[in-house]
């Protein structure tokens, strides 16, 4: 089942940026040129590990993929609101880029679980 796969790698990805962000905050922040918004990148690098940790404990449900596409939207549309502000404009427009296709993904990703595993949330065996 090649979508679980891919659900597992995208919890170790979720993991691998919400540290990412909860580590160095600051640094994404400067590089997008939105220093004054380091606590909103540290908001979203503890959603990020909350959403890698539910799809690795339950990869073939849905739900946590579905999880995921709702932060990407909180994401993108952060982005553009810092692509307003900010004058670092290219390095903006390269992370909506890099969301966007992320994004798709995870809906690639969503769609198959729910057609081929029918788990949209976790269910404990009986």
């Amino acid at each position: 089942m090649i979508y679980r796969k891919l659900s597992l790698g995208l919890g170790v990805f979720s993991i691998g940026l919400g540290l990412a962000e909860l580590i160095a905050p600051r640094r994404i922040a400067r590089a997008l040129g939105v220093e004054e918004h380091e606590g909103v990148v540290r908001g979203f690098g503890g959603r990020e590990m909350l959403s890698g940790a539910a799809i690795l404990a339950a990869p073939a449900a849905s739900a946590n993929i579905w999880n995921r596409l709702a932060g990407d939207a909180m994401d993108l549309t952060s982005l553009g609101l810092a692509l307003r502000a900010s004058p670092k404009r290219g390095a903006v427009w390269g992370a909506i880029g890099f969301v966007a296709a992320v994004t798709a993904l995870d809906a690639v990703v969503a769609r198959g679980l729910d057609r081929t595993t029918g788990k949209f949330l976790p269910v404990a065996a009986a």
